[in-house]
């Protein structure tokens, strides 16, 4: 089974969730199994890099895990490939938020400047999914504390998928590490439990 990791706005492979993901993968002897790759600022080119990375994998051997914007992502490969995805505090709209976000910043990991344009708006667009072929497929991972993100959004847009929604907590999901085995399980790797 492959994984694609795919982590949110501003962020990279180094977030805390890409790294739990890839520790605990490495445990389990799978560390060859993970694809993460740093996904650029725009939309368009973020899923052409990300398909062309997974393009020979058949959807019954590949599973996406998207945080955030890149849960936002994942359901759009979900739907294109027909494969499996966990969403963690996924951004089902981020037309609404990213709007703002227009202009020059850095990464949260980085130094380096971080463009973010006003034609990547409609790239997101161009991405949407109005609405889940296969809720099977998906497995949501929404915190209620979300301090980005309204955790409903994301509950009403999975519904009928499978759901863990966290009482409290935040949009990094900081003690994303007692879901982790949950998540690779879902994915179908056999995480021990």
């Amino acid at each position: 089974m492959t994984i694609l990791y795919l982590h949110g706005f501003r962020s990279s492979p180094a977030s805390y969730k890409a790294r739990v993901v890839t520790q605990r993968m490495a445990v389990l002897g799978h560390a060859a199994d993970l694809i993460c790759p740093q996904l650029p600022a725009s939309p368009r080119a973020a899923m052409a890099l990300a398909l062309s990375l997974v393009k020979d994998i058949p959807a019954a051997e590949l599973a996406v895990i998207g945080s955030s914007l890149g849960g936002f992502y994942a359901t759009f490969i979900a739907e294109k490939l027909g494969c499996r995805a966990v969403l963690v505090n996924p951004s089902v709209d981020p037309l609404k938020n990213l709007a703002n976000a227009v202009g020059i910043t850095t990464a949260w990991h980085s130094t380096e400047p971080f463009e973010f344009r006003q034609e990547y708006i409609g790239e997101l667009a161009d991405l949407k999914i109005a609405r889940i072929t296969d809720p099977s497929r998906y497995f949501l991972i929404a915190a209620t504390g979300d301090e980005v993100l309204d955790y409903r959004d994301m509950t009403a847009h999975y519904g009928g998928s499978r759901q863990h929604v966290i009482a409290g907590g935040d949009h990094a999901v900081s003690n994303f590490e007692v879901y982790v085995d949950d998540v690779l399980g879902f994915c179908g790797l056999d995480a021990g439990r």
